[in-house]
């Protein structure tokens, strides 16, 4: 099916290599989808939903994030931008989630690759009216170290953690995991949050005036531009490895999220949508310098070779039915203890879950 696709991708990836491409984007340029800004309309305020309808035989309308949150899809929306066999679609790329929950609020797009507890406020806020169809990424979460001082969980009890997404997953996800582990994330460590990842990157690139360990929680592909530029950086903690220690299902960063008009308006099409999807999921797991030269081309990372370096950590996945159903929903009732605003005020119904 991806095969035109595939081979133009190849074919390009080789060029890149030649024109010296090696060299890992700075932190700077490396997108993270785990931490958008997301702008939402206060639970009180009534929801416009008077946009574009998805309209039976036309192109099923997606969008995607900057980051590991689309990199699955990119097989997919070249291979129809290529005219393959695949179902007709058309694809739109933003920086941040908060341009896309408009758009899809109001029918003015289909489906949209976004962070997992945004698509249970967005259930919420349109009672219902957006639901998830497959989680396309895992965990992108770990924990880096200028040193050799943290080898588990336990060894964080003292540190000082550089961190961003201050009352966001990462934040949820990091006093989680240090809760679980026996240590106080308000008395035990100390946790400063910056306002962008490039500014906790730099703590780790950056030369410093003394030879203090610093300890910081970076998603990916940050976390490969930060070893490429520093090689006395190391990964200390796979935070989707010690989430799964202590909760009973998977981290999970991403979801597919759609609206249930757009798929009652065509269910062969949506359906032949989740077949390709799940095809180009397949590819991105496997042929990564492929991949990795669509995510260049379609902005979705910077560099080809930073993404080609980053693809094995994004746990890339395509989950349906009820593995979605028992991850998704054992990771939204962590994000609801700590914060029910977080997931939209309450846990989604059973009606959330596509296909379950």
């Amino acid at each position: 099916m991806f095969k035109k696709c595939l081979s133009a991708a190849l074919a390009a990836a080789l060029l890149l290599s030649l024109a010296g491409c090696g060299a890992p984007a700075p932190a700077s340029s490396a997108p993270a989808a785990s931490e958008p800004a997301v702008s939402e309309p206060a639970a009180s305020e009534p929801v416009d939903e008077t946009g574009g309808a998805s309209v039976a035989g036309a192109p099923l309308r997606v969008a995607g994030l900057k980051g590991p949150t689309t990199m699955g899809l990119v097989n997919l929306i070249e291979a129809s931008a290529a005219g393959d066999d695949v179902g007709s679609l058309e694809f739109s790329m933003y920086g941040a989630a908060d341009e896309i929950v408009p758009l899809l609020v109001q029918g003015e797009l289909d489906a949209a690759a976004i962070p997992a507890n945004l698509a249970a406020t967005l259930y919420q806020k349109t009672n219902g009216a957006v639901q998830v169809a497959c989680v396309n990424t895992l965990g992108v979460l770990y924990m880096l170290e200028l040193g050799q001082n943290i080898q588990s969980v336990a060894d964080l009890k003292g540190a000082t953690i550089y961190s961003t997404g201050k009352g966001t997953t990462p934040e949820y996800v990091l006093r989680y995991v240090l809760r679980e582990n026996g240590i106080d994330p308000d008395s035990d460590v100390t946790i400063e949050f910056k306002s962008e990842a490039t500014e906790v990157a730099a703590l780790l690139t950056e030369p410093t005036t003394d030879s203090r360990a610093v300890v910081a929680m970076l998603p990916q592909p940050y976390v490969t531009s930060v070893l490429a530029q520093n090689d006395g950086v190391r990964v200390a903690l796979d935070m989707t490895g010690e989430w799964g220690k202590v909760a009973d299902g998977k981290l999970v960063t991403g979801v597919l999220a759609v609206r249930k008009e757009a798929v009652e308006a065509d269910p062969a099409r949506f359906a032949q949508f989740l077949k390709d999807y799940s095809d180009s999921v397949g590819y991105a797991n496997t042929e990564l310098e492929a991949t990795a030269a669509l995510c260049e081309k379609y902005g979705i990372v910077a560099k080809a070779a930073l993404a080609q370096k980053a693809l094995p950590a994004c746990n890339i996945v395509f989950e349906t039915g009820d593995e979605m159903k028992t991850d998704l929903s054992t990771y939204l009732q962590v994000l609801y203890d700590a914060d029910p605003a977080s997931v939209g005020g309450a846990l989604p119904g059973d009606d959330f879950y596509y296909g379950v």
